[in-house]
């Protein structure tokens, strides 16, 4: 890339870049385990961010179906876990399994991976069903599809708060699995951010390259958006390809929404919170790039992670205002790259 006199934007953006990086530099020589933790809580939340976007890339970025609900299919999953976790499971047989309603604060294993079993698929179901009744006749329309969702978002954010409360709560991990582990230079840090939500997030990632890249279905969906009647006139059922394909974003959306619930919470307006960092990872690493995603949600994460610590000035705590950041990270790689980093023409 040439920087020249006539592309300040460009310019500008790497002279922050640089300005941010020295400022990082030097927070980490003041406190380097901190700056460990620090660091490692953008990466953990940069994983759960790309497990929730990378549904929304899947819908969004390459079905080109705006699905303005992403986020309440990804807190409706995590309130179905929890539901199903406090109703049929304690730890009191050992293997975390009790018809009889849990009483206790403690499960099994069987007590956290049932519930994430239940609400994944139960979520994917929710996705089609959404897909077929509401989305599947407006193909290519996205004002309506917008405007429609949007609807249901609203719908199903107000049934969520009057059948679960408006209290933030958390899905319970089970009793066995450590609180945290001990790594290099003295740090401990949370087991399940550190090697649940980061070693589904690499499973994730490598799952769904495989699956668009080297599998016939894969393949079928992208020639499908690129042009729905000739793979139509191929003998190929599109409409089954784009069901198959809706019902695996949402099944990410329900599975990111019990990973969230379990390392942070579940609350009411989270379900806009993810869906606006979902648009976000999307943005900056570029319509329908599963890559492009992944370097978007890392750069989010770690963003989110540094400006809610180091956002102070001449001793004046500015981490409040830590989303002003956000944006500005936006706005900077828009500047610079007005389609994404990896985005590519429609």
């Amino acid at each position: 890339m040439t920087l020249r006199a006539d592309n300040p934007a460009k310019v500008a953006g790497i002279a922050l870049a640089i300005a941010v990086a020295a400022f990082l530099v030097v927070k980490a020589g003041q406190d380097g385990r901190q700056f460990a933790v620090v660091t490692l809580n953008g990466l953990t939340l940069a994983a759960l961010y790309f497990v929730v976007a990378s549904g929304f890339t899947l819908i969004f970025g390459l079905m080109r179906v705006v699905n303005m609900a992403h986020g309440s299919l990804y807190l409706l999953g995590g309130y179905i876990a929890l539901e199903v976790q406090t109703r049929f499971f304690e730890d009191d047989s050992g293997l975390g399994l009790s018809l009889s309603g849990a009483s206790d604060t403690e499960y099994g294993l069987l007590g956290w991976v049932v519930p994430l079993l239940v609400a994944t698929l139960l979520i994917g179901v929710i996705g089609v069903v959404l897909q077929q009744v509401f989305l599947r006749w407006n193909q290519g329309q996205d004002l309506r599809q917008a405007l429609i969702t949007i609807a249901l978002s609203v719908i199903l954010a107000d049934q969520m708060l009057a059948a679960f409360g408006g209290i933030s709560k958390d899905i319970a991990t089970p009793s066995a699995w450590p609180t945290s582990v001990s790594l290099p230079g003295e740090v401990r840090f949370g087991f399940f951010r550190g090697v649940i939500v980061l070693g589904s997030a690499l499973a994730i990632g490598l799952g769904l390259w495989l699956i668009i890249k080297r599998t016939r279905f894969g393949k079928i969906v992208r020639a499908g958006v690129d042009d729905r009647d000739m793979v139509a006139a191929l003998g190929i059922n599109v409409n089954l390809i784009f069901v198959g394909a809706f019902f695996l974003g949402a099944l990410l959306a329900g599975f990111g929404g019990v990973l969230g619930g379990t390392m942070i919470s579940l609350a009411p307006g989270q379900d806009t919170a993810f869906l606006l960092n979902s648009l976000i990872v999307v943005i900056i690493g570029g319509m329908g790039s599963l890559g492009g995603a992944a370097i978007g949600a890392l750069a989010l994460g770690l963003v989110d992670a540094y400006a809610d610590v180091y956002l102070v000035f001449g001793g004046a705590d500015l981490t409040n205002y830590s989303i002003i950041v956000t944006f500005a990270l936006l706005v900077g790689v828009l500047a610079v790259r007005p389609l994404g980093l990896f985005g590519r023409p429609a």
